[in-house]
């Protein structure tokens, strides 16, 4: 950071409300009232201490409908310098630990919502997952495409009920999954609770602009995202963006269908993909592609059963820089199931 951009940032940091405000926010994204009621302070003064921490670049924001939410953002210098902060402080002094056991009990109750939420809608992910192949045997695939080694870090885009993390939890030291529905989010974070996933953590993320460093993920998934999305080539790049060298990219979604009913009830942009067309995508932001596999319906079942691909690519050891696309604004696009 600049010197001058430093000084800006510790002098909003050293407040006692923005501070305790930071310790909250490294831990989930909150809003402001959320804020107003885990601190007993005014909207005004919450919003104004907002404003500050958001022009000194140690948090960012983003609309999801008619909400916005902030988080500590690992991608700018001021976000990482927050987390540094707050990394030093005393988690048994009486305001923190009050304001976590608050911030708590905020999180159960969206839990519950997420639960209700989940089980309305689970009709629609088992209908889904009626259209291919066991959903045990993509699992399989995927662990086998990755390999067997550990990662440092390791992102989930779009990543819905978490299930992708739980997954390659005995295989990453970090997990951070990022999707754009709050609710689901909550769901996840629940999951991931329930399951033991200590490694692993989730927030809100745009798939067309991450909110991740470059070049710093040792292996990115993209499981059954792309069909959601209407410029998947973006999301791809994006996804090679914060490949770290080396690192490895694995893409799972449906091969070329014609199901047209995807489109109208569960909102799906694009019936399938061809091998080409994706590895096309690959190549053009400079990754290598290893490997590609279709996992195909038994002859017994159903003739309108969906093919299942998995591609996987690695970001060179020696390579160009990849420049982020400039792709900011109020409004959070599309991205994530």
């Amino acid at each position: 950071m600049r010197t001058a951009d430093l000084v800006t940032a510790l002098k909003a940091a050293a407040e006692p409300t923005r501070l305790r405000i930071l310790l909250l926010l490294a831990g989930g994204e909150l809003n402001v009232k959320d804020l107003t009621l885990i601190l007993g302070q005014s909207q005004p003064r919450i919003s104004r201490h907002m404003k500050l921490l958001c022009e000194a670049g140690l948090i960012e924001r983003f609309r999801d409908g008619s909400w916005v939410y902030f988080h500590i953002s690992d991608r700018q210098p001021g976000g990482r310098l927050a987390l540094r902060l707050v990394a030093d402080v005393d988690p048994t002094e009486a305001s923190v630990r009050r304001d976590r056991e608050r911030a708590e009990a905020l999180k159960r109750e969206r839990e519950a919502s997420a639960q209700t939420f989940f089980e309305k809608h689970a009709a629609d992910w088992d209908r889904i997952r009626a259209l291919h192949v066991a959903e045990n045997d993509v699992e399989a695939a995927m662990r086998r495409a990755l390999g067997d080694g550990t990662f440092d870090f390791f992102v989930d885009l779009g990543t819905g009920t978490g299930r992708t993390l739980e997954l390659f939890a005995d295989r990453f030291e970090r997990g951070v999954g990022l999707d754009v529905n709050q609710t689901m989010l909550t769901y996840a974070r629940a999951n991931l609770k329930s399951k033991g996933c200590t490694n692993a953590q989730v927030r809100h993320g745009d798939l067309y602009s991450l909110s991740l460093a470059d070049e710093q993920a040792d292996a990115v998934v993209m499981h059954q995202v792309l069909h959601f999305l209407s410029d998947p080539a973006l999301a791809i790049r994006e996804a090679a963006r914060v490949l770290a060298p080396g690192g490895k990219l694995l893409i799972v979604d449906f091969a070329p269908h014609e199901l047209e009913f995807l489109r109208s009830r569960e909102a799906h942009e694009r019936l399938g993909f061809t091998h080409d067309q994706v590895m096309g995508w690959l190549k053009d932001v400079g990754l290598v592609p290893k490997s590609v596999e279709d996992l195909k319906p038994k002859a017994d079942d159903r003739d309108d059963m969906l093919t299942v691909t998995i591609w996987l690519a690695e970001r060179p050891v020696a390579h160009m820089p990849l420049t982020k696309i400039d792709t900011s604004t109020d409004d959070v696009r599309e991205g994530a199931r």
